[in-house]
């Protein structure tokens, strides 16, 4: 057994009792991170600035810069979703459905932790705590991979929520924190402990993860998501939406990276667009087609659809329907969230019907895509996957549900034999 899986066999066997923790211990686990994080506040800011300096004498991207920066402002909304999370319903020991089978025989669903999640996450420190937060309170044990670049943050901030754990009287190995990149590998082995995986990093991360684990991996291997605006859009809106969408946090996966433009109004877009561009990043426009003919862009190529730019470069292509560019959007997507800025309510009915995403949208950015704003107290991250978890993965995506069953004595026998029948009887209890 190496050093990671010894690890992560403590947090399993420590995950065990967290499930059974009251809602009122995990919620004052919570409390007791939000007022260490005030507490500690000088600690983690002077950690972070190392972090920084690191980073930009080691040549780090300016995106990845701008993840790892933490400011006062940072750490105030990690207090306030803290508090916000602890107002949130318990997940755990939620009844789905009670059903009477026989007299006597009772069958009851309830809602119950998933167990041991595993977290590899970018640069952003900010996501230990939110991703620590959200196991505690849906009970689960959580083994968190930072980036590097963030070591000295990670390590702060995870004493924090470790030693806010021990005082609440949770199991303190119910988290851990490994820093190494080696120990991603050892993680993949460790199916016998961890229940689930979720990456957070560059598509080709989130596939090495994919193809080299037996532990079932949930999170999505890209953003590639679109806003197509329709002939009958309100082209002002559509702008704006448009360079919100791609401008407001470019590196996110939930940025825009290709807009399809309606041949009949793609000129009076552009209109729009120089109206108001002035008040947004300025925009690399990259044509894909014949749209350089009309405004001028870039020229760009059929790699530029379905590429994640994470910058301020926008693909832009033109389309003759709303099912042209629902065929592009579900060819070059990644399942993510896509938009539709229309009028037309049969449009948007047909986009909403047929564009195969976690999140389709009508009239409004992209950049909406994301647990806090959703109001599921942040995310562990954002499943493009159709089983279990779909979209921003919040508490409802990190609980599972297993059955009761309370009987008298029954057995398979008398019901096989015909001397007893089941009623199959829903109840409400």
């Amino acid at each position: 057994m190496n050093n990671t899986q010894a690890v992560a066999k403590a947090v399993k066997d420590a995950a065990i009792f967290a499930a059974s923790a009251s809602s009122e211990a995990r919620n004052a686990a919570l409390a007791a991170a939000a007022r260490l994080l005030s507490d500690r506040r000088e600690e983690i800011l002077a950690a972070n600035a190392l972090d920084m300096k690191c980073a930009e004498a080691d040549g780090v991207a300016a995106p990845l810069i701008k993840r790892l920066s933490l400011n006062e402002a940072k750490l105030d909304s990690l207090i306030t979703g803290l508090n916000d999370l602890i107002g949130l319903a318990d997940p755990v020991g939620k009844l789905r459905f009670a059903r009477r089978l026989d007299e006597g025989l009772v069958l009851r669903c309830v809602s119950c932790p998933i167990g041991v999640i595993g977290v590899v996450f970018e640069s952003r420190p900010e996501a230990l705590v939110q991703i620590a937060a959200l196991c505690i309170k849906s009970g689960n044990g959580a083994i968190l991979k930072g980036g590097r670049e963030a070591l000295n943050s990670n390590r702060v901030l995870f004493d924090v929520m470790r030693s806010a754990v021990a005082e609440a009287g949770l199991p303190a190995d119910s988290l851990a924190l490994l820093e190494s990149r080696e120990e991603i590998a050892e993680l993949l082995s460790c199916d016998a402990y961890v229940d689930l995986l979720i990456p957070r990093g560059s598509n080709s991360f989130v596939r090495y993860i994919m193809d080299n684990t037996n532990i079932p991996v949930m999170g999505h291997a890209a953003g590639i998501c679109h806003v197509y605006v329709d002939k009958l859009a309100d082209l002002a809106m559509a702008a704006r939406v448009v360079c919100d969408a791609k401008t407001q946090y470019p590196a996110a996966c939930n940025a825009t990276e290709t807009v399809l433009l309606h041949r009949d109004i793609a000129k009076a877009f552009f209109d729009e667009y120089d109206k108001v561009k002035g008040e947004f990043p300025q925009i690399t426009l990259r044509a894909v087609g014949d749209a350089a003919s009309l405004y001028p862009c870039e020229q760009g190529s059929e790699e530029d659809l379905g590429k994640e730019f994470s910058d301020n470069i926008l693909a832009v292509k033109l389309v003759s329907s709303p099912e042209e560019a629902i065929a592009h959007i579900n060819r070059y997507g990644s399942k993510h969230t896509d938009s539709v800025i229309t009028a037309d309510d049969s449009v948007a009915e047909l986009f909403f019907r047929l564009v195969d995403s976690a999140g389709v949208y009508r009239n409004c950015s992209t950049r909406f895509a994301d647990g806090f704003r959703y109001g599921f107290g942040a995310e562990v991250g954002i499943s493009t996957s159709k089983i279990h978890a779909r979209g921003p993965v919040g508490l409802d995506g990190l609980v599972t549900y297993k059955y009761l069953l309370e009987g008298e004595g029954h057995i398979v026998g008398d019901y096989a034999s015909g001397k007893r029948s089941f009623c199959h009887e829903d109840i409400d209890l």
